[in-house]
């Protein structure tokens, strides 16, 4: 079955929703990638880190959870990988750098 997406402006809309609705935002980015740009309140987990973590995911998944990363390969495997142990997730389509264009053109982009 495939991965669930979101797009930019999807996912700019679910994060308008009161504070309980709003979905987690998984950042699978290196920590580099991450101290130079990232998604204000986003949880972050590096993808080769999500396996050892998984806990930690199925805490916030209480709401549902959008994985990002830089263009959307890496943010659609991990959301596959979820999906596969029980935990709902979707990719952002794109990742952050379709965030930057779409959404917030004031963004850093690399």
């Amino acid at each position: 079955m495939p991965v669930r997406e979101v797009t930019p402006h999807e996912l700019a809309r679910a994060l308008e929703a009161p504070e309980a609705e709003r979905p987690v935002i998984l950042d699978v980015r290196n920590p580099d990638e991450v101290k130079f740009v990232s998604l204000p309140g986003s949880l972050h987990v590096p993808m080769h880190e999500l396996p050892a973590r998984l806990d930690e995911v199925r805490e916030v998944a209480t709401r549902p959870v959008v994985v990002l990363c830089h263009h959307g390969t890496r943010s659609y495997q991990a959301a596959a990988f979820l999906d596969s142990v029980g935990i709902p997730a979707a990719s952002l389509r794109g990742g952050i750098e379709a965030w930057a264009v779409d959404v917030d053109p004031r963004m850093r982009r690399y």
